[in-house]
């Protein structure tokens, strides 16, 4: 049995020797937001950061439904090396501004270690995305860093994979490591990826770790968005983070699974419905 199984008093199938985690705290501190308590935390905002207009049009939106985090894609790893890269550190000024005016904390992924100096003082929370969950010098640098890491799980990894990935982060000195659903490869093709509500459940009931759902990527599609949405909440998810766009059809990445803006609306109406009903609330500011 595991350090992790043997401290919460549960029996694994696998044995993931994690003793770095029993000093753990279930929830992280994000600003003013407390992710792992009992209230839900929605963070939302477009793919990648495309222009002034575009980024603020929909921070200024997600916030006034009530979205308490703004997440916005400055480095993009993507499988086509053709396709839309990211703005780099031309997306910087913009963030800064967006950032400061709305009073957000700020969600965007690293994809190098060589990155951490130059987002350090802009991001509120580093996200490494699931093509670097294996990426252990990228971990070992976040786990010296004095900020919350966000951690997708690998499009096929497995969950014990998923907590070693994070024992990296915490066993460098980092305990604030919030895990992230995001779907995983296997047969099915219906959909851009199979998401695993499973791991919401398994995750809350056998790990110290708050975890998001990602039902954008989760399905990778637009319209399927909102009822995995509230599936990860009725599953015991501490949040969701979800992409937003003015003109999907103009996004310069990943359009076909971004809400719109009324349908980002209607989403946070049906969540706090789907809250309201398991005695949980939407996090607030302190």
């Amino acid at each position: 049995m595991s350090c992790l199984a043997k401290n919460l008093g549960v029996v694994t199938h696998f044995e993931v020797c994690v003793c770095v985690m029993k000093n753990i705290t279930t929830t992280v501190q994000v600003g003013s937001y407390s992710i792992g308590n009992s209230d839900f935390v929605v963070v939302a905002g477009p793919c990648s950061i495309e222009s002034m207009e575009q980024f603020a049009e929909t921070a200024e939106f997600v916030k006034g439904c009530g979205a308490m985090m703004l997440r916005g894609g400055m480095f993009k790893l993507r499988t086509n090396p053709n396709t839309f890269q990211g703005m780099g550190k031309n997306a910087f000024s913009i963030a800064r501004e967006v950032k400061e005016k709305t009073g957000m904390p700020f969600i965007s992924e690293i994809t190098d270690p060589r990155q951490v100096g130059d987002l350090v003082e802009l991001v509120d929370v580093f996200q490494v995305g699931s093509r670097n969950m294996h990426n252990y010098a990228l971990l070992k640098e976040l786990g010296q860093v004095n900020k919350p890491v966000l951690l997708k799980r690998g499009f096929s990894g497995l969950i014990s994979e998923w907590l070693y990935s994070a024992e990296y982060v915490a066993k460098n000195g980092n305990n604030n490591v919030i895990l992230c659903e995001r779907g995983i490869r296997t047969f099915e093709t219906a959909t851009r990826n199979t998401f695993d509500v499973n791991a919401i459940a398994y995750i809350k009931q056998n790990t110290p770790f708050p975890i998001l759902a990602d039902p954008s990527h989760g399905t990778g599609a637009s319209a399927l968005v909102t009822p995995i949405a509230l599936a990860a909440a009725a599953a015991g998810a501490d949040g969701i983070i979800v992409e937003v766009h003015p003109r999907p059809d103009e996004a310069r990445s990943d359009g076909f699974q971004a809400l719109t803006l009324p349908m980002f609306e209607n989403l946070m109406k049906k969540l706090e419905r789907v809250l309201t009903a398991l005695d949980r609330k939407f996090c607030r500011p302190s």
